[in-house]
């Protein structure tokens, strides 16, 4: 049996857990905090979740992951058998991942764990997001899906798009995803009609609970 290791609240974790959800995959979960680091270095070298355990041994980092999914359960694919809109698949992903989530990631420490985060920081983000999020829109299809047909990018898009605007309209009063990828917003109300989306939120909401009641400060 496949397990899914790590926290609920997670864009990487919920990425792959909609991933399973959407390839019909049997699938446990463990719930693993980041802080636990230590205890899972030997599944995740950098302690990062989330994590797959597979009869075979365990896998960390979540593209890696989806990648390793989608080769081991081809019944229900979830990238195109076109080589080239594979590719353009893939390429939504690493703009929305390297170039979005990665950059917002940068104010999480002072959106949702308690720290704060330098003006520095946050005028370098918002600038390199500015440019991520227009290159997302540039390459975006929303017909109806991100690239076209439901595929591995929309189960990357929606997370991140939903942690991303939180975190702008925290920072910096703003909805960054609203005003560079103005498509976005019908887009994610048309992904949460998706059963498995609406089943995932559900959970998200309460491992979110789960957590504050922890009252924990992280900082990564």
């Amino acid at each position: 049996m496949i397990v899914l290791c790590g926290f609920g609240v997670s864009n990487y974790y919920n990425k792959l857990k909609l991933v399973l959800l959407e390839k019909a995959i049997p699938f446990e979960e463990r719930l693993v905090y980041p802080w636990q680091r230590e205890a899972f270095q030997t599944s995740s070298p950098l302690g990062k979740i989330p994590y797959l355990e597979t009869e075979h041994g365990d896998i960390s980092e979540s593209q890696a992951i989806l990648e390793y999914l989608e080769d081991a359960y081809p019944q229900t694919p979830l990238y195109p058998a076109d080589l080239f809109a594979r590719a353009k698949c893939r390429e939504v992903i690493q703009h929305l991942e390297f170039n979005a989530e990665w950059v917002a990631r940068r104010l999480y420490k002072e959106c949702f764990f308690g720290g704060s985060v330098s003006q520095e920081t946050k005028s370098e983000a918002h600038e390199r997001l500015t440019a991520g999020l227009a290159a997302i829109a540039r390459l975006a299809t929303f017909s109806p899906y991100i690239a076209g047909d439901f595929s591995a990018a929309d189960c990357v898009a929606y997370m991140h798009f939903f942690m991303i605007k939180a975190a702008t309209k925290a920072i910096y009063t703003e909805d960054m995803v609203e005003r560079h990828v103005p498509d976005a917003g019908a887009y994610m109300q048309l992904m949460e009609t998706r059963p498995h989306m609406r089943s995932v939120l559900a959970d998200r909401a309460k491992a979110l609970a789960a957590f504050r009641a922890l009252n924990v400060r992280y900082e990564g």
